[in-house]
């Protein structure tokens, strides 16, 4: 088992375990009110804003699972990694770094998620 692989998914899922969770916790729960789909916009937001927002927070989440269980798969014994895989995970490490530099810029390094999309694409790249 490629252990550099199966860490880099491992990440991958924590991240977006925790980018989803905090994001209700923390955002979405005061923009709900009383639905599944938070609807309650501010001065700025409408609720069609609001209900996108929440979807795309989401999405981000998703992504971030399907990128993690691809590289858990790719940790097997039984892949070999060719030049076609060398090319998806370079793929992958390229848009873990370039997430990883856009929060880190946005935030001026105040929110945590650059670290852990940072270690991923490093991991990637170490294979």
């Amino acid at each position: 088992m490629n252990m550099l692989l199966f860490s880099a998914g491992v990440v991958a899922l924590i991240v977006g375990l925790v980018h989803s969770v905090l994001g209700e916790v923390l955002i979405f729960k005061k923009l709900r009110n009383g639905t599944v789909v938070p609807t309650v916009g501010k001065p700025l937001l409408k609720e069609r804003n609001v209900r996108i927002l929440w979807a795309t927070w989401h999405v981000v989440t998703i992504f971030g699972w399907a990128l993690g269980a691809m590289l858990i798969y790719l940790s097997s014994e039984s892949i070999e990694i060719d030049s076609r895989i060398e090319f998806l995970l370079t793929l992958i490490a390229a848009s873990m770094l370039a997430s990883s530099v856009l929060v880190l810029v946005a935030t001026k390094a105040k929110h945590p998620g650059w670290v852990g999309l940072l270690l991923v694409a490093v991991l990637c790249w170490l294979n």
